[in-house]
């Protein structure tokens, strides 16, 4: 890819190629056709938002994918999956308040996207509003999930319930 002349067409095809290799559980090609798009176009947010949450979910190399949200998300502040990440990023380190701040705004941003309630909730959970966590899960649940993530968000329902109502 380096090679090529229009490297500016090749970093999506490897982005795009790493997504599906991603999807498919190969996370070594996956995360090997992310580095290359990066070597290509080192600051593009989608690629480093998308590298960085894989790697956050994977519990793998923290710290590198914070900063690679972080730096998707000073590329492209008004990018609602990308402060979502970010946000998920401080929750995943234990940061509430950060997250907070950043799920909120990710909700402003965009309040009809399933996994922006969903990550909010939880946050709102972890910080003592238990009302606002029910709320948000109720409403991520109105927003057509997969079903693996359905049965996800009824398991902390389910624990709201046993809590009383939210409280």
């Amino acid at each position: 890819a380096k090679r090529e002349k229009y490297t500016e067409a090749v970093w999506p095809i490897l982005f795009l190629r790493g997504i599906s290799f991603e999807r498919s559980k190969n996370w070594d090609l996956a995360e090997a056709d992310f580095i290359s798009a990066l070597e290509l176009s080192p600051d593009e947010p989608q690629v480093l938002n998308y590298m960085g949450y894989s790697l956050l979910e994977r519990k793998e190399k923290l710290d590198q994918a914070m900063r690679m949200i972080t730096l998707a998300a000073e590329k492209a502040p008004n990018s609602y999956h990308i402060i979502d990440s970010l946000g998920w990023a401080h929750y995943k380190s234990g940061e509430f308040e950060k997250a907070l701040l950043y799920l909120e705004k990710a909700m402003e941003l965009e309040s009809t996207v399933q996994i922006v309630n969903d990550h909010l909730g939880d946050v709102y959970w972890m910080v003592g509003r238990k009302t606002e966590a029910e709320f948000q899960w109720r409403r991520a649940l109105s927003f057509d999930p997969a079903a693996e993530e359905i049965e996800r968000i009824k398991k902390k329902l389910k624990v709201v319930a046993a809590c009383g109502n939210g409280t």
